[in-house]
């Protein structure tokens, strides 16, 4: 017999289809809701997110509680269900949800879902290759990133489902963090994931790596402008795809690379959308005013995410739109959010590892926000 939150109707849990970089899987819950594992050091920061930082983070929804189940026929179910004590008070409020997943997905399978998923409107070719090394290059070490979809969420969810049935545990609750999709309102989202700061290690990192994340950062961008690419799709209206970069293509580049990568994440495989420089730079200059107020945070390891939609609205045809469009600088057409927050720590915060809080505003962060508006503005002014 099912229990009361099962008996609900359930919602199919897809993997996110828009997921640029990170490690960890994130799948949608629903339309404008996307579902991350909870990390205790994340949920703080929601729960206590100054006001000011409220318009560059997603909106937290709340947690719902997953566990796997197993069929006789040995297939993989995650059955969530909410949990108590939602920040909205609507405590089971949601409907259950279930993420069925077979243990071995076929590429076509995978195709398929991620076609469904995203309402045809992605192209994808079945044969997606996987290397750990680079993601989207074919046997022959070509960039195969116009024929395809971005593999990388996939790849993510692939590694994560194996993780939670090599623990397989019918009873174990796993927690997931509820969040809005801040990319639901576009319909080709071309989205930059930056890794910010001079520093990637939390506090409570170990020696070990502590030292992979110096040098990743030594070797990257990440020293030098205290900001590298983390991942990227840019659709191309020419040919129909998504030019996908990972994290690895990002730690390669050196700062002439970076600006040549910010230059090709504006271009829409026609034009160079020069209306995009100016809206983008507002936004991460009022994002860098509230950063050099929070004082004690340290965003160690976060990205923030550079949104616009690859589908250029034409004013002239958009006769239905209840407004028209103006050619000013519309600020809806660009976003600029912070993410990932797993390992940001704060005076006060309930997980801090470390019982000396850091003093005054990030300065890592601030460091690579000035640089990212230096560049932006240089590409403004055609250089």
């Amino acid at each position: 017999p099912l229990g009361p939150a099962e008996g609900r109707a359930a919602v199919l849990l897809q993997p996110f289809v828009h997921q640029v970089g990170g490690h960890t899987s994130m799948l949608t819950y629903d339309e404008h809701t996307i579902c991350k594992p909870l990390v205790s050091q994340e949920l703080s920061f929601y729960e206590s997110l100054p006001l000011a930082m409220r318009q560059f983070t997603p909106q937290y929804k709340g947690i719902v509680s997953v566990h796997l189940k197993k069929d006789s026929l040995g297939n993989l179910t995650l059955i969530a269900s909410p949990s108590l004590g939602q920040p909205d008070g609507s405590a089971g409020g949601d409907p259950a949800v279930t993420l069925w997943h077979k243990c071995k997905w076929s590429h076509t399978q995978v195709t398929k879902t991620f076609k469904d998923s995203c309402s045809g409107k992605m192209l994808l070719r079945t044969d997606l290759q996987y290397h750990t090394d680079s993601l989207l290059e074919d046997a022959n070490g070509k960039q195969a990133e116009r024929k395809s979809y971005n593999p990388w969420g996939l790849h993510c969810h692939r590694q994560h489902l194996n993780r939670m049935s090599s623990k397989h545990n019918e009873n174990k609750l796993h927690q997931f963090l509820l969040l809005e999709n801040v990319v639901s309102k576009y319909s080709y989202p071309c989205i930059l994931d930056l890794k910010m700061g001079t520093r990637q290690h939390g506090d409570d990192a170990s020696e070990e790596k502590k030292a992979r994340h110096i040098k990743k950062c030594e070797q990257s961008t990440s020293a030098s402008l205290g900001v590298r690419v983390c991942g990227m799709q840019v659709y191309q209206a020419d040919t129909g795809h998504f030019l996908c970069k990972d994290k690895y293509y990002g730690r390669k580049l050196s700062p002439e690379g970076f600006q040549q990568t910010l230059r090709q994440f504006l271009c829409n495989g026609n034009q160079l959308r020069t209306d995009l420089l100016e809206p983008i730079i507002l936004r991460l200059k009022a994002l860098l005013a509230v950063i050099r107020k929070q004082s004690s945070y340290r965003f160690y390891s976060s990205s923030l995410l550079i949104i616009y939609d690859g589908q250029e609205h034409k004013e002239s045809t958009d006769h239905h739109l209840p407004f028209p469009i103006t050619h000013g600088t519309n600020p809806s057409r660009v976003d600029v959010r912070m993410i990932d927050f797993a390992h940001t720590t704060f005076k006060g915060s309930k997980s801090n590892p470390n019982p000396t809080p850091h003093d005054g505003p990030d300065h890592g962060y601030i460091f690579g926000l000035e640089n990212l508006i230096k560049i932006l503005q240089s590409l403004s002014e055609g250089k």
